[in-house]
């Protein structure tokens, strides 16, 4: 797929260029989670928020509200297509026909409809909430994210002439052949796109997503952007986030629940999904003392997602926790996601994917021809991974402008749940960075679920 950047971004002259294609331009396990909400919690009233971790750049002195304010309301008026309601109710996901019962599907088309929303200035950052129900609110994340990021990047692209443009995609397309010959060739890689909500642009997305499906074939696993699977025919990938353990936590009255919020929630999840599907994400209160409370049923779940921690420490402890409670951990997945780039996965599918040989270090495996040599490493894995690709991979034009300044570096942007049913929501993570709420209650679930294995490091994307 050919696409002309610098000619398309030089011409841009129509007034309204609506950047929410679709209602599947969005990450695979919102769906799921809808559907969750929708079926377990369809009164349940909630709020979410924008934050820009990366205050040093001032959002709302690049992107003009008025643009902001249409593209929110033209988003707000999709609707599904029956096309792809068709393609939910027919295709497989995951090995399964039929993740999507009739009557949600039938929902969506009938009385799908986005919230309302809050949109203002303060102290140069957008300040930007959405309540409303959860089966309302909770698609917005997404949409909201993917919108700003994109009207970030127009904003600078009208600063570039057009040789200027031309430099800057010539760069940008250097760099990602770059990062994918290092990739190619590699044994049982296993990599899947995870970066809709952090991405340069739309076709920038779609254009990376095509690269890496040819250049990569069967190392690519597909995208969690449901819409580019949907028109690629490639594997919808995603399962659950971390807003279903924090709102549960938040309905909890007593600490006692509150501890026991994130293990009730997978004993839902696991009534509605199977298989691939049950994938841990036990970081929202801290990965450890999840481990140390978890039943012993939750050992039988398939794998499990690192987001905060970091990955080699966080797998390690997932591995001698299976091990522990009887589990082979060969037949587990790992997942890890957060700020990835090439020399991560290189790294982690050397240590986690095979045996190193010899002394070899993570670092040491730079390309394809590493993991070649029998005398640094053998395929001998120690547990099913996979990377989960994402700013670093849709958003990585570092370094690339012409002109010399930072103005398409990603920005670390979240839109989180704030509340549920009027009761403060909060994620601590396994990075003190990361944590996310009001100061007094952050503290309370501190108390509640102790701080064991968390770290104080820098949020990089």
């Amino acid at each position: 797929m050919i696409i002309n950047f610098p000619r398309r971004a030089h011409d841009h002259n129509w007034e309204m260029d609506p950047i929410t294609r679709s209602l599947l331009d969005t990450d695979f396990y919102k769906l799921l989670m809808l559907q969750f909400i929708w079926k377990n919690f369809p009164k349940t009233q909630t709020s979410f928020t924008l934050l820009n971790r990366t205050a040093s750049v001032r959002l709302a002195d690049t992107i003009g509200l008025h643009s902001l304010l249409e593209q929110l309301e033209a988003t707000r008026k999709l609707r599904f297509h029956k096309s792809e309601l068709i393609w939910l109710a027919g295709n497989t996901f995951y090995g399964r026909r039929g993740m999507f019962e009739p009557a949600f599907l039938e929902w969506l088309e009938r009385d799908f409809q986005l919230s309302d929303f809050e949109l203002s200035v303060e102290d140069g950052q957008l300040s930007l909430c959405f309540s409303g129900l959860w089966t309302d609110t909770t698609m917005w994340e997404i949409y909201a994210l993917a919108i700003i990021d994109e009207l970030k990047t127009r904003a600078s692209l009208k600063r570039l002439s057009e040789l200027e443009l031309d430099i800057l995609y010539a760069r940008a397309k250097t760099k990602l052949w770059e990062k994918m010959e290092r990739l190619r060739g590699v044994p049982r890689l296993n990599i899947s796109d995870f970066g809709t909500r952090r991405r340069h642009s739309f076709l920038w997305h779609e254009y990376v997503v095509k690269a890496m499906s040819d250049v990569l074939g069967a190392g690519f696993a597909g995208s969690s952007n449901t819409y580019l699977a949907y028109k690629h025919d490639l594997e919808a990938i995603g399962t659950n986030a971390h807003e279903l353990p924090m709102a549960l936590a938040a309905m909890a009255t007593t600490d006692d629940e509150l501890k026991s919020a994130q293990y009730r929630l997978l004993e839902l999840w696991q009534q509605s999904y199977q298989g691939e599907l049950l994938i841990l994400l036990p970081d929202t209160f801290g990965t450890t003392q999840f481990l140390e409370g978890a039943p012993d049923w939750v050992a039988d779940w398939t794998g499990q997602r690192i987001d905060s921690k970091d990955p080699y420490v966080a797998g390690d402890e997932y591995i001698a926790w299976l091990e522990k409670r009887g589990r082979d951990p060969r037949q587990k997945r790992l997942i890890a996601s957060d700020a990835l780039d090439v020399e991560q996965i290189l790294g982690l599918h050397a240590y986690f994917g095979g045996t190193m040989q010899n002394g070899a270090l993570p670092t040491d495996f730079r390309r394809a021809s590493d993991f070649m040599d029998e005398k640094k490493w053998t395929p001998e894995r120690r547990i099913r991974f996979s990377a989960g690709w994402g700013t670093f991979l849709t958003n990585d034009f570092r370094g690339c402008n012409p002109q010399g300044d930072e103005s398409f570096n990603p920005v670390s942007l979240v839109c989180k749940l704030s509340d549920t049913d009027g009761r403060p929501a909060v994620k601590l993570s396994d990075n003190y960075s990361k944590a996310l709420g009001n100061a007094e209650e952050i503290e309370r679930y501190r108390r509640v679920f102790g701080t064991a294995g968390v770290a104080d490091v820098p949020v990089l994307a």
